[in-house]
C-alpha cells in the first residue's frame, strides 16, 4: 500500500488517496530479522525505511466484502518497505525502487490475529542507528487491514501465505526537504518496533 497515512501522503506532497494504492514487492525481496540487505549502489543511491504493519493472509480471499476480510488474515507482523527512491520515480510504476533483493525485511515474530484483537490502534516507529526517525499509529491509515483485503480480493485472489505491507507513517527521508534528505548508507541499522508485535532490525552493506 502506498500513501496510506494522512501525515505521510501530506509530507510527500501527494493528495490522500481516493482509493488503495497497489504496488508488488516479490519473495525476492524478503528478508529476515538481523538481516543484512545489499544495497545495489550500482543503480541507485537514495535508499529509505518505512516501517509498516504487515498482514499475512491465513485464507484464500476473492471477492471478499470488509465484513468477512479480518476473518482471513492468519497474523501479523513488522515489516519495512525498503525502497529505493531514485528507482521508485524513475518511471511511473514504483516497482525497480520496492523490490530489489532483501528490500522487505519482516519479523522477528508472526503473531496470530487472535493476540491482535484490534490491529488498528498499534503505536509504530522507525530508528536509524538509535534516532528515531517515526513515530505513528496504525489508527491513522486512511484504509483499514479489512478495506485493503477486500478491495485487492476484487481484483485478484489472496492466498494463504501472501504478505500485504499496509502503508508507513510520516518521517521518512523522502518527506524531508531536499537540504535535510541524507539517504541511508552502508553500515548504518534500521529497528522498527510495532506495539504487541516486537522489534525487527536490519543492516546496511
Amino acid at each position: 500500500m502506498g500513501f496510506n497515512y494522512r501525515t505521510h501522503a501530506m509530507e510527500t506532497n501527494t493528495p490522500v488517496p481516493s482509493s488503495p494504492v497497489l504496488f508488488s514487492k516479490y519473495n525476492n525481496a524478503l528478508n529476515s530479522h538481523n538481516g543484512v540487505i545489499r544495497l545495489p549502489v550500482h543503480v541507485a543511491s537514495k535508499f529509505d525505511y518505512e516501517a509498516e504493519l504487515v498482514a499475512v493472509m491465513g485464507r484464500t480471499a476473492l471477492r471478499v466484502s470488509e465484513a468477512e476480510a479480518l476473518s482471513c488474515v492468519f497474523g501479523y507482523c513488522i515489516g519495512n518497505d525498503f525502497s529505493a527512491r531514485d528507482l521508485q520515480f524513475k518511471s511511473s510504476q514504483f516497482l525497480l525502487g520496492k523490490t530489489c533483493d532483501g528490500f522487505a525485511p519482516i519479523g522477528p515474530y508472526l503473531v496470530t490475529a487472535d493476540q491482535v484483537p484490534d490491529p488498528h490502534n498499534l503505536a509504530i516507529e522507525c530508528y536509524v542507528n538509535s534516532e528515531r526517525r517515526q513515530s505513528g499509529n496504525t489508527r491513522d491509515m486512511v484504509f483499514n487491514v479489512p478495506a485493503i483485503i477486500s478491495y485487492a480480493s476484487q481484483h485478484f485472489t489472496l492466498k494463504p501465505g501472501d504478505i500485504l505491507f499496509t502503508g508507513t507513517p510520516e518521517g521518512v527521508i523522502f518527506g524531508m526537504p531536499p537540504e535535510k534528505q541524507v539517504w541511508l548508507k552502508t553500515g548504518d541499522r534500521v529497528t522498527s518496533v510495532i506495539e504487541k508485535l516486537g522489534t525487527l532490525t536490519f543492516t546496511l552493506a
